[in-house]
């Protein structure tokens, strides 16, 4: 069984025992959350169900594992011919989850 989900607003197709990194969420490690938020859910029969635009009654359950950083991005402009260079660095925070159940 899979479903895809929608979670700060990126979407994410998550099976059971998955671990998918998301943007930061506003939890500590070890705590439960609930995304309502499942656009479409598919068993292991091949029986699909899609919403419109999200399945009434789905929820996807998982586990906050650590809040994290993503690699280092660096991001560098330059004019030509002005002595104009820039390199600056982010790196986006993300939190690291584990899908534990997927229910209709």
């Amino acid at each position: 069984m899979y479903a895809i989900v929608e979670i700060s607003g990126h979407q994410y197709k998550v099976t059971k025992n998955d671990v998918v990194f998301v943007h930061k969420l506003a939890k500590n490690a070890d705590e439960k959350v609930d995304i309502d938020r499942v656009l479409l859910v598919a068993d292991d029969k091949g029986t699909v169900k899609i919403g419109t635009p999200v399945v009434e009654g789905a929820k996807v359950t998982a586990t906050v594992l650590d809040q994290v950083k993503a690699d280092k991005i660096l991001v560098y402009k330059k004019k030509r011919r002005k002595q104009y260079e820039r390199r600056r660095g982010h790196r986006q925070q993300l939190t690291k989850l584990k899908i534990d159940t997927i229910s209709l």
